[in-house]
């Protein structure tokens, strides 16, 4: 589980592309000691688990390994060296909640459709994958890209979002362009709450 807070930027620093499987090697201010190998690590959104670990004077390096579902589902498969990713640990029992509960499983690929300023903040114009529609809500939540953001707006279209200052700094939403892609992850609660009533239409 995890909360949709970044709490670290990485780089990628190394892709080995492999039979139906991609190693990432990334670099990361994270302190070794405090990462085990066998760890959930939020990567763009992605829960990936560390296969293996060095320290480094400025924090450390880890790998990751990216399954075929993930490479085909997610941004995972466009990564190159020098690509930056949002990074969030799991949380542990008497974390604080600051966004929202995030799973790691991203429901689809969306297209950003527009970036403009907006006051101090920006503002963010996404279209979603047709089949998570539904489960985009107005004042709901949604994670983008590993970041845990409040829907703002809903339209034929898509939806909206406000990014403020801080986050556009810490995160690499301040890199997004029109027709970039970026891992949604619906609110788990609208998730389930759509299957119950799928559930309640069948015969």
């Amino acid at each position: 589980m995890f909360t949709g807070i970044v709490t670290a930027l990485g780089e990628v620093t190394a892709v080995e592309r492999r039979d139906r499987l991609a190693r990432l090697t990334i670099d990361s201010s994270y302190d070794a000691a405090g990462v085990d190998i066998g760890a959930s690590v939020a990567h763009d959104g992605v829960c990936l688990t560390v296969v293996s670990k060095a320290g480094r004077a400025s924090g450390m390096t880890h790998v990751v390994e990216v399954a075929a579902e993930s490479l085909a589902l997610t941004s995972m498969a466009s990564l190159k060296a020098g690509d930056r990713v949002n990074l969030e640990r799991s949380l542990r029992v008497g974390d604080e909640l600051g966004g929202h509960i995030v799973q790691g499983h991203v429901d689809g690929l969306g297209e950003v459709l527009s970036v403009r300023r907006d006051g101090e903040g920006w503002r963010l114009k996404i279209k979603p994958p047709a089949e998570i529609e539904h489960l985009i809500a107005q004042k709901g939540s949604i994670a983008i890209s590993g970041v845990s953001l409040t829907v703002n707006e809903v339209d034929a279209e898509g939806f909206g979002v406000l990014i403020i200052p801080h986050t556009w700094a810490v995160t690499t939403l301040s890199k997004l362009q029109p027709g970039d892609k970026v891992n949604l992850e619906a609110d788990m609660m609208a998730r389930y709450a759509a299957r119950l009533v799928e559930a309640r239409r069948m015969p």
